[in-house]
């Protein structure tokens, strides 16, 4: 390894974001580790970093387990001696009126999105602080600034990120460490065929039924029209490159004109617009 290569952590690196933002990293330079829950699905990132001769490797790391976030980051440590950026992108959404969440989902939900971050993030900020450098960014979401009718317990989960994040940048910033969010819209990833529906929200006799099936059909008309991976991964390489990235950065066309309106419109506009989106 050259002695000066910066090097990258990023979490949920098997598909959609954090696939595209470890090549993208690899590609401009960095020593990048493609973290991921589960190994068996790295063979598309290997076979890409492989064919493009790319400084990528793959490690196992599971954010909601102690012991695996310790192992990997211990590891990386040991091996490359320090971590210059962490991207924390490891997250899935669940979907459902909130009073038809058990317990357990969001819980599982919080676990991931929040608490998954929190994890790792801890596990690197003593590396940082020691070498008197780094960079975290949180993969939040446009929703971590206003919320949707089914998207109550997800919201909530990138409403605490952004908190945490403007929060800790205060008290990081002294050790020479720079906290980013990057916000992307509706991005063309598999997020909602892998969504999680709370299960008493997908009985067709529930109250809200009517409700979360114009949720539903709004989210794929807007992901016809989303973005791609490679517009949030060229966020976060915007970011780890500038000497003094901003704490926020929108990712997404339909981000800037949501954000635009929210800033343009009173709270009853706003909602007003929104409940037209789902007709």
């Amino acid at each position: 390894m050259i002695s000066n290569q910066r090097v990258a952590v990023v979490t949920g690196s098997s598909s959609g974001i954090g696939l595209e933002t470890s090549l993208t990293l690899a590609r401009n330079g960095f020593l990048t580790y493609a973290t991921m829950r589960n190994l068996n699905k790295s063979e598309n990132i290997i076979s890409l970093a492989e064919t493009e001769k790319l400084p990528l490797k793959t490690l196992q790391l599971d954010v909601v387990d102690d012991r695996s976030v310790e192992n990997a980051i211990r590891s990386i440590r040991a091996e490359s001696s320090r971590i210059d950026v962490l991207v924390n992108n490891a997250g899935y959404t669940v979907n459902g009126a909130f009073e038809e969440h058990a317990m357990e989902e969001i819980k599982a939900q919080f676990e991931t999105n929040l608490f998954g971050l929190i994890r790792v993030t801890q596990a690197v900020l003593p590396i940082m602080r020691r070498q008197k450098s780094g960079i975290i960014v949180n993969i939040s979401s446009a929703v971590g600034r206003f919320g949707y009718p089914g998207g109550s317990v997800y919201v909530s989960t990138k409403f605490a990120v952004e908190g945490l994040s403007e929060s800790i940048s205060y008290e990081l910033e002294p050790f020479g460490i720079k906290v980013v969010l990057i916000e992307p819209g509706v991005i063309r990833t598999n997020i909602v065929n892998s969504m999680v529906t709370a299960k008493k929200s997908q009985d067709p006799n529930s109250p809200y039924s009517q409700l979360m099936q114009k949720v539903v059909r709004s989210l794929e008309r807007m992901m016809e029209n989303g973005s791609s991976a490679d517009v949030v991964a060229k966020a976060v390489l915007e970011a780890v490159t500038t000497e003094n990235p901003s704490l926020r950065y929108l990712a997404g066309k339909d981000i800037e004109s949501w954000m635009e309106a929210k800033r343009s419109m009173s709270d009853e506009e706003f909602y007003k617009m929104m409940k037209e989106n789902l007709k």
